[in-house]
């Protein structure tokens, strides 16, 4: 073929597509404004995994704002308007709203995920972006919880960074039923196993101090059995202070965990 025919050709089928485009705009934008909006499609994009709000909500939200497209001409619905009235809802985090020529708008969420709730002074969770958000009255979140003074800086530092420490290894995701923040602003750790609490302190150093008691539980408590203490104090270097169970006055026991990983317990 000549190098002259091929652009000939080119421009041609150029001209074609761009014709056809500019047909297409103004004829589909001509039947907009008669097509009639004649379903309204929600999905939860997420809800396999979590369900804090649910597609009847949406539609009462949209019913409640004058945004409920159903029955109104696809040229006058404005999904930037229904995007912006859902996001209002603390439970949302993303909205995708969309029309179709057929006469269909679709909604798509995203909603918030919580990382552990907080109870106490306030009840509400904490979400994977270090955000609080209320409580859901449709669904409870299976996460960590955190009761006792928590305020929402400290939720959303070190406290969230400790969370998703416990939450991130099986070990203690499995032992720690629940954490406690005293008055004093030092943690305390509820475990699944035995009746003693666990003393953590500050944050400061935490794997480190929990490190200390996963090799007390597995050479220590293996042996002399899990109900023999009432409270773990790990704020000590290199020693756990361990108070016992029934003893008037109380008596403690020092667990020190040596260079060879040995547990010698010793009264005080």
């Amino acid at each position: 073929m000549k190098p002259t025919l091929k652009y000939i050709l080119i421009a041609i089928f150029t001209l074609l597509v761009l014709g056809y485009m500019v047909f297409s705009l103004f004829y589909f934008s001509g039947n907009n404004k008669e097509i009639v909006c004649r379903k309204l499609e929600i999905v939860l994009a997420d809800s396999s995994n979590i369900q804090l709000i649910t597609q009847k909500d949406i539609a009462v939200m949209l019913d409640e704002s004058d945004l409920n497209p159903v029955g109104k001409t696809i040229y006058h619905i404005r999904t930037e308007a229904i995007e912006a009235a859902l996001r209002k809802n603390p439970m949302i985090k993303q909205v995708e709203c969309y029309k179709t020529p057929s006469g269909i708008v679709n909604i798509r969420v995203f909603q918030r995920s919580p990382k552990f709730r907080v109870v106490g002074f306030a009840s509400y969770y904490m979400d994977i972006d270090r955000k609080p958000m209320p409580v859901s009255t449709n669904y409870a979140a299976y996460v960590p919880v955190v009761s006792g003074r928590v305020t929402i800086s400290m939720a959303s530092g070190k406290l969230f960074d400790f969370v998703g420490f416990i939450a991130d290894d099986p070990f203690w995701n499995a032992q720690i039923e629940q954490i406690n923040v005293r008055d004093d602003l030092k943690i305390e750790l509820v475990p699944r196993v035995g009746d003693a609490i666990i003393m953590l302190g500050t944050l400061d150093n935490y794997a480190s101090k929990l490190g200390k008691l996963k090799k007390l539980y597995a050479r220590g408590f293996n042996v002399i059995g899990w109900n023999r203490y009432r409270m773990i104090d790990l704020q000590y270097k290199d020693q756990i202070v361990c108070d016992k169970m029934g003893e008037q006055p109380v008596h403690k026991a020092v667990a020190t965990i040596e260079k060879k990983d040995s547990i010698i317990e010793s009264k005080l």
